[in-house]
Order: structure tokens, then C-alpha cells, then sequence
């Protein structure tokens, strides 16, 4: 018999190199979130991390919309929504399950050094949009994200599903005046929107009425209402600070003062109070919202208005959103793996699954300056991809998340000084400004997204690696529809 501490200095010289080897298995990507940061190392999971069963096949057998055939539950003629054995997805019109695999501002560069690329390689728009349609279809993508050019792309014969963004609030800032740009957003007079003026329901229900002329478009997925708004915490205070005419002021004083009776000030005002305020307001934008949206469309998903930043630690906003939207649609920045906790607490709090509707990462081998931009900063391309596989694996392993767009299809040009000061010298794009594919990012890209219903079904399976058919025809249905 072997002497015991022996055997254990053994086992514990053992287990620390196992340990080491582990962590040497583990890849690595150097990033920072802006340019002046400094580089730090990340943990990325990739496709090859899973087991050789579930990443060996492909998906097949996918409807036109590019849905799951496999497993098809009740149809409708639109989209909606289903919580399947626990799993929340989106359904397509012929009762597919289906995964939004989007990319965002699907749309023609603009800037001096682009013209003569595009003519060279399409000849016209609608060149374009025929072969940018079966070109993203070809890499496993399945949809057209927000600020995309709807219009040409409505016109392939065989299209993509699309969605829209309306921007009810910003539209209307614009015509009462006050708003002003910001870096990829619309900003208002002290971070307060407009939703206590009496004029903005009117507006709302006037400006939705372009809606029925796409209600019965199948391949429209939904609406989002507006982009990235200050829905804030403070905001109550913020109000009150406004001129004492505005219809803002006067409603947060209406409302502190119900609370604390006619001599209310500033002073009285507690965390809570700025909380309840809030979900008040939220609560009345997405009502009114919601309403002139379903009243010119009943057919199509609402999927809300993009929250991002400090709004995603703001339980309150959710659950103020969540009884007025078919899906809540977050802008998931600065984080390189999302987070299961917080992506479950997102789809708690409203009741409604998660949508990603804007990420990227850039790169610096693209050759442009990248001071751009709210994503992470990467060395090559190569990494891109890596950072693309890391993120969408936790999104379909969270089992919440229908989908994401990655913002977005084109480089910035820097000679476009029209376009928004947060797109002007970003390596954003799946394409450059030439319309020439980023080939590593795209490889990466397109492993995910033709193994996206096999993963999730991957993901839905404890007990290890079902393919995405055989797990989801275990499951049983319980449908939400909008």
C-alpha cells in the first residue's frame, strides 16, 4: 500500500495541471471597448467547444421564410410568439419555428468612395437587392433588421422577412421641436420625451395609419416603435426641472404632488418615488404606442423601442413595457458574453421574449480609425468571427432570446459626414465600404446561423447532444400569440 501523502501530493500535482490544461483549452481574444482602453484577454466559446453530435449537420428542411419545418405548430398567416417546452420562440406564417438571424441597415453606402463599387458590381438597386438578398440568405441569414432598405427588398421575388422601425417619438419631437442628435439616438430637451403633451396621441394615431399598407405582408416580422430612448431613472426630477408650462412639468408636479399633497417639492422626492415615475411614464408611452400601432396593424409583432445602457439595469422600465409588446428588443452593448442572469431577468420582468437588435464588434485590420461606435474593438477579422459565435451561443443557450441583428451590413464611410456621428469611421459592417465580404467574420457567421435550430435544440436538452429535431420533438407546445 502506497504511503497517503504521497498519493495526494500526486492527485494535487494531478489536478492543477489538468486544471492548467483546461484553462490553456480555453480561447482567448484580446479586446477593449474603445480605443484608448487597454487591451484585455476574454474567455470565447466557440462552435468546435460544443460536442462533435451537435455541430457535425446542418440545418435542413426549412420553410421559405427560413423557419423550422420539423416541428411546425399553429399557423396564422403572420408572425407571433410561443413559449415551446420552455423555449420562447418566434413562429412563422406557415407555423414554423423560427429564429430571427438578422443583420441590421441592410442599405446602399453612402460617401464619395462607394458610388462606383456598386454600380460596378450590381448596376442598379434593384440589382443589388436581388443579390444582397440570396447572398445573405446563402451565409444562414434570415431577416432584414431595423433601418434597412424595406423598400427595395420588398420587391425580390423571393424576399427576406424584414422588420421596421417608426420612430413615433422622435417623429414627433421633430415636428414639435427640441430634439437634437446624438451619438445613435435622437436626444430631448433634460433626457425627457415628449409622452405627457397632449398633441402626442393624436400624433401616434395619424402617423400609424401608414401601417395598413403592410398589414397583410407575411413577411413583415414587426414593428420597433423608436430607438435607444432616455428612459431613465432621475427622470421624474428631470421633468420637474423643465420650463413650468411644458406639459412634462406640469404632469410630474400633478403626480408628485398626489402623492405628497399641493406643497410637493423637489426635496420630497425619494428613490422610489423615481422609480414609480418612471414605469408611469414608460407605462403610458408604450400604451399609447401600442395602441395606434394595433389599431392599423393587428397582424404584426410589436417589438418595443430598443432599449440599451442604463435602461437594461431598470427592472421597472420591463415590467412597464412588457403588457403593451409582443417582444422586448434590447441593444446589447459593452458585455463580450451576455449574461444568462441578466438576459432571464429581461424576460421576467416583462413576460415577453428577448430580442437582440443591435451588437457588433470591430476590428482593427479593417484600416479605419473605429472611434465610432459602442462595440468592442478587435484585432483582426478572425476575431470578429470568434466574438459572433461566443455571443450567439449564450443567446441560444439562454432559451428567452428569439433572435438577434448584428449591426450592421456595411462599413461606415468617412466621407459621409450626413450620416449619424456614431457612423463615420466604424469597421461595423459584414461587407466594406466596396461592398467586399469581411470572409473570416462571415465564415464564422454562417457556422452558427446553419446550426441555429440544431443548437437551440442542443440547448433545450440536458442530457446532452440531441440534434435540434429530435430535441424539440420531445417538446410539447404552449402558444402566446399576439
Amino acid at each position: 500500500m502506497y504511503p497517503m501523502k504521497p498519493v495526494l501530493a500526486i492527485l494535487a500535482v494531478f489536478l492543477v495541471s489538468a486544471s492548467l490544461q483546461a484553462q490553456s483549452d480555453v480561447q482567448m481574444v484580446q479586446a477593449k471597448i474603445r480605443v484608448n482602453s487597454q487591451w484585455k484577454s476574454y474567455p470565447t466559446r466557440i462552435l468546435q467547444d460544443l460536442p462533435a453530435g451537435v455541430t457535425d449537420s446542418t440545418d435542413s428542411n426549412l420553410s421559405q421564410y427560413g423557419g423550422l419545418l420539423a416541428q411546425k405548430v399553429k399557423a396564422t398567416g403572420f408572425f407571433y410568439t410561443t413559449n415551446y417546452n420552455g423555449r420562447w420562440w418566434l413562429v412563422d406564417p406557415e407555423g414554423c419555428l423560427f429564429l430571427d438571424k438578422g443583420v441590421s441597415g441592410v442599405d446602399i453606402v453612402h460617401g464619395a468612395n462607394s458610388w462606383d463599387s456598386f454600380q460596378r458590381t450590381f448596376g442598379d438597386k434593384a440589382g443589388w437587392a436581388d443579390q444582397t438578398t440570396a447572398w445573405l440568405r446563402s451565409n444562414g441569414f434570415n431577416n432584414l433588421g431595423a433601418w434597412s432598405d424595406i423598400d427595395s427588398f420588398r420587391q425580390v421575388v423571393h424576399p427576406l422577412v424584414y422588420t421596421h422601425i417608426l420612430n413615433f417619438m422622435s417623429s414627433y419631437g421633430q415636428k414639435r421641436g427640441g430634439t437634437y442628435q446624438q451619438p445613435g439616438h435622437t436626444g430631448y430637451p433634460n433626457n425627457c420625451i415628449f409622452v405627457f403633451d397632449p398633441e402626442f396621441e393624436t400624433f401616434c394615431d395619424a402617423y400609424a395609419r401608414q401601417l395598413s399598407g403592410v398589414k397583410n405582408d407575411p413577411w413583415l416580422l414587426g414593428y420597433f416603435s423608436d430607438n435607444e430612448m432616455p428612459l431613465w431613472r432621475g427622470m421624474l426630477t428631470n421633468y420637474l426641472r423643465l420650463p413650468a408650462q411644458d406639459p412634462g412639468c406640469q404632469a410630474a408636479l400633478k403626480w408628485l404632488q398626489a402623492r405628497y399633497g399641493d406643497r410637493a417639492t423637489l426635496s420630497d422626492i425619494t428613490p422610489r418615488d423615481e422609480e414609480d415615475f418612471l414605469a408611469f411614464a414608460v407605462g403610458r408611452y408604450y400604451r399609447i404606442v401600442s395602441s395606434a400601432i394595433k389599431k392599423y396593424d393587428p397582424n404584426h409583432l410589436y417589438l418595443g423601442s430598443r432599449f440599451n445602457g442604463r435602461v437594461l439595469k431598470e427592472p421597472e422600465v420591463f415590467k412597464a413595457a412588457g403588457p403593451y409588446v409582443d417582444v422586448v428588443s434590447v441593444n446589447y452593448y459593452d458585455v463580450w458574453t451576455p449574461l444568462q442572469q441578466q438576459l432571464a431577468s429581461w424576460e421576467e420582468d416583462a413576460g415577453k421574449p428577448v430580442l437582440i437588435t443591435e451588437w457588433y464588434t470591430k476590428a482593427e485590420d479593417s484600416g479605419l480609425a473605429n472611434t465610432g461606435g459602442a462595440g468592442w474593438i478587435v484585432k483582426t477579422q478572425r476575431d470578429r468571427g470568434l466574438f459572433y459565435q461566443n455571443f450567439t451561443l449564450a443567446l441560444l443557450q439562454s432559451k428567452v432570446c428569439v433572435g438577434w441583428d448584428w449591426f450592421k451590413y456595411a462599413d461606415n464611410d468617412p466621407t459621409d459626414l450626413a450620416a449619424d456621428p456614431s457612423n463615420r469611421d466604424a469597421n461595423k459592417g459584414i461587407v466594406n465600404i466596396r461592398y467586399q465580404p469581411y470572409q473570416p467574420l462571415l465564415e464564422a457567421m454562417k457556422q452558427i446561423n446553419d446550426r441555429a435550430y440544431n443548437l437551440a435544440g442542443y440547448f433545450m436538452d440536458s442530457e446532452g447532444p440531441l440534434s435540434g429535431r429530435e430535441a424539440l420533438g420531445k417538446a410539447s407546445t404552449v402558444s402566446s400569440e399576439n
